[in-house]
């Protein structure tokens, strides 16, 4: 009898934890992701076309810990006002959070980025990406892997610019960019 009071306590708190509701990024992605308001791109690495065999060491220590980005974008325009200062905001409470550890920020006033990590000083699971600029938008991407080092993220970036990404599928955040 004390072992089903036992177990039925360990269901009920596991049943309340798991139903809290905290906003993570990765609700906030797929919860925006069929939104015409928003750009949304999704590239696992095989995606990239890297020729590894040109890569160094260090770069393929880093390209090899990627497993994808998630790239959600909002364009603003003069009729999504509202909508682009709430989203921005949601975003922003979001990253707030303790698991996110800002690692820099640079930009102006009217616009700017701020890189953030999660995990702990020696292994990243995500690095996140917020670039803001009050004329075009905003866009947030998530550069996911396993055991990345603080030191990747720069890596990580010369790497995809080597990048042989088939224009069509960064078509949709062109016209954020312009």
């Amino acid at each position: 009898m004390k072992v089903l009071k036992v177990l039925a306590l360990i269901l009920t708190a596991t049943l309340v934890w798991s139903c809290q509701s905290e906003p993570t990024l990765q609700k906030y992605f797929v919860e925006n992701s069929e939104s015409s308001d928003f750009i949304v791109i999704d590239l696992v690495t095989n995606m990239l076309k890297i020729k590894t065999e040109e890569l160094s060491d260090n770069e393929k220590e880093a390209f090899q810990s990627l497993n994808k980005l998630n790239i959600l974008a909002f364009k603003k325009s003069d009729s999504l006002e509202t909508k682009y200062n709430l989203e921005k905001t949601k975003v922003v409470e979001i990253l707030k959070q303790e698991k996110y550890e800002q690692l820099m920020k640079v930009g102006s006033g009217s616009s700017g980025a701020t890189i953030y990590s999660v995990g702990n000083e020696n292994t990243i699971d995500e690095f996140v990406i917020y670039g803001n600029s009050k004329e075009a938008g905003f866009a947030v991407v998530r550069i996911l892997g396993n055991s990345m080092k603080p030191e990747h993220l720069m890596t990580l970036i010369e790497v995809i610019k080597k990048a042989d990404i088939q224009s069509e599928q960064l078509k949709p955040l062109e016209a954020l960019l312009k």
